[in-house]
């Protein structure tokens, strides 16, 4: 008999309010069913008029979108040790990255920032895209 691997949660996060709520809901839930959590931020280079913005001196957006990573995990554990909280950074567009790995995922958890249909119809939604296009069940947590 193998041993079956740990269900796995992907969770969106992008340091606002919303994405830490999702983070925790995770969290717990990972806790009742033995599962792993894989916080995963996803960060593009900006552009300027179609140019992308060079890294300064002594620093890079991969590092940067990092520490923010960490620094929310840290911000959401405040101090626990236990969970299975797996960091991950990739380079690209949200909506794509999660959908990908959505399909490697056994729930994939967003937060959804509110911003009301008008506003969300207009500029595109992140949480939208991913609760129509991706491979395994979505929970979006609302702040």
């Amino acid at each position: 008999m193998t041993e079956q691997e740990p269900e796995r949660i992907v969770v969106a996060i992008d340091g606002s309010p919303t994405s830490l709520d999702a983070l925790r809901w995770a969290i717990d839930h990972a806790d009742r069913l033995g599962a792993v959590v894989e916080a995963l931020h996803v960060w593009q280079i900006p552009n300027i008029y179609g140019t992308p913005v060079p890294d300064l001196p002594g620093e890079s957006f991969e590092d940067t979108a990092k520490r923010s990573l960490q620094g929310s995990i840290t911000e959401v554990l405040g101090g626990r040790t236990d969970a299975p909280v797996e960091a991950v950074t990739r380079q690209g567009y949200a909506p794509k990255i999660l959908v990908e790995r959505s399909k490697t995922a056994d729930l994939l958890v967003v937060g959804s920032r509110g911003r009301g249909a008008l506003a969300g119809t207009l500029l595109g939604s992140v949480s939208l895209h991913c609760v129509t296009h991706a491979a395994c069940p979505v929970v979006l947590v609302r702040g």
